[in-house]
């Protein structure tokens, strides 16, 4: 937990609101706000919200604890918990999909509507077709920041030494294959991954691969029309039969494979944009610190596309969009100490300036977003928004609808589904039963 005390000057100040442009509100007494974020690790923008939350404090004399964390399963299920429990905290960003359903059901967080019908400019910056809605009731509640992409990062070093060309938006999935032969062949590891770990991109990827209409990639079928799910899970056990992986790669973490990436002992990690950041801080010798970037060090890496399996999916056709964003509680709404303050900590948060900085390498919310200046930007980043232009669709993620328990077959199964101790039509099934028990 976080909590900065501001200086006797701005606590003793009248606290001013930007709630509304134009329509300045003052507050007598600085509010405590209880904050929630994924801004945390190796996310990109860890620090833009560090920086963010402190301006935001001082220019406000309000004061924010902050229990940001690392997005994980542990993450989402303790927020989720904390929810059941009443121990919710007051503005919160989070998953806009099926990990939200409960807390959304139960009216523990306040819709944008609602919101807009007191403060008419809350987030009214925001392009509202690009603002995710609940699968609940159709309704947006959550303010995004940037949207997210899943690609392919690569290790320029490692392909150089074997002979492997860049991978551009027409590679293929035999090219891939072929590729990874080459690279293992030199002795690194084609791909990092922690199949054991987290499985989750190539989970995704595989099954999109897969789909005869990429439009129904994010819906779950019914458990007989789910060819694409055990054709994707055996896409990965071939992956695995063929060596793509590290040899550890059922008992290593996710953090151990990032490392094998990073010290140019495997070529090609898929991982969403905020590992741009993680990437970078990589290449620090202090990660906290970004003027102790090695520029070189960087300079090797890249991100490029997935390959492509079939004739519906380009290889330039990704998975993103926006799935991510402020929620305002329930029980901040209904505190007059708190109502003002989390609708203008959110609005600060969302602001034209912060979105620039959050989605500067990845999709911006904004009805009209400023372009990023690539003065301040490092090469990683410069050459995602290079990648970026090139990208021809997003599509939403599958696995951000089919969650909990409904997952342990394929995601923490996956070992199991490899090594084919498991086949990958039972895991599925299994997977499928546990789904519609749940929604029973």
């Amino acid at each position: 937990m976080r909590k900065k005390m501001v200086s006797a000057l701005l606590c003793t100040a009248m606290t001013v609101s930007m709630v509304s442009a134009g329509a300045l509100m003052v507050h007598a007494d600085s509010v405590e706000l209880n904050v929630v974020t994924t801004f945390a690790g190796e996310d990109s923008n860890a620090k833009n919200y560090q920086e963010g939350l402190k301006g935001w404090e001082e220019a406000t004399g309000n004061t924010v604890n902050d229990n940001s964390a690392t997005s994980d399963e542990t993450f989402k299920t303790t927020v989720v918990s904390d929810f059941e429990m009443d121990a919710e905290p007051d503005v919160l960003f989070f998953f806009t999909g099926a990990d939200a359903n409960s807390f959304v059901e139960a009216g523990k967080v306040v819709s944008i509507e609602d919101i807009r019908a007191e403060y008419p400019e809350y987030a009214s910056n925001m392009d509202d077709a690009k603002i995710p809605v609940s699968m609940v009731d159709g309704k947006a509640y959550a303010v995004p920041t940037n949207g997210y992409w899943e690609a392919m990062f690569v290790n320029k070093t490692v392909l150089d030494d074997c002979g492997v060309q860049m991978p551009d938006e027409n590679y293929t999935w035999d090219q891939f294959m072929a590729d990874c032969a080459a690279i293992k062949e030199k002795g690194y590891a084609p791909v990092a991954a922690a199949l054991g770990n987290i499985p989750h991109y190539w989970w995704e990827y595989s099954i999109f691969n897969n789909q005869a209409d990429l439009a129904k990639h994010a819906e779950i079928p019914a458990a007989e029309e789910a060819d694409a799910w055990v054709a994707g899970m055996e896409e990965v056990k071939a992956m695995y039969e063929a060596g793509c992986f590290p040899e550890n790669t059922l008992s290593a973490t996710d953090d151990e494979t990032f490392q094998l990436f990073t010290q140019d002992k495997a070529a090609f990690l898929l991982d969403g944009s905020w590992k741009v950041g993680g990437i970078a801080g990589a290449c620090q010798s202090d990660p906290d610190d970004p003027s102790t970037l090695d520029t070189e060090a960087l300079d090797k890496f890249d991100v490029t596309f997935v390959p492509s399996k079939n004739d519906v999916r380009k290889a330039s056709d990704l998975i993103g969009g926006f799935s991510m964003g402020y929620y305002i509680t329930a029980k901040a709404w209904e505190d007059p100490e708190k109502k003002d303050a989390a609708v203008d900590f959110v609005n600060y948060m969302t602001s034209d300036d912060m979105i620039l900085k959050f989605a500067q390498h990845s999709a911006s919310p904004l009805k009209e977003a400023p372009e990023a200046d690539t003065s301040v930007m490092n090469s990683l980043q410069i050459k995602a928004i290079d990648f970026g232009a090139k990208v021809t669709s997003y599509t939403p993620a599958l696995q951000d609808n089919f969650q909990g328990e409904c997952r342990v077959p394929t995601f923490d199964g996956m070992p199991n589904i490899v090594t084919g101790e498991v086949s990958a039509a039972d895991a599925v099934a299994e997977g499928f039963a546990i789904y519609a028990e749940s929604a029973e």
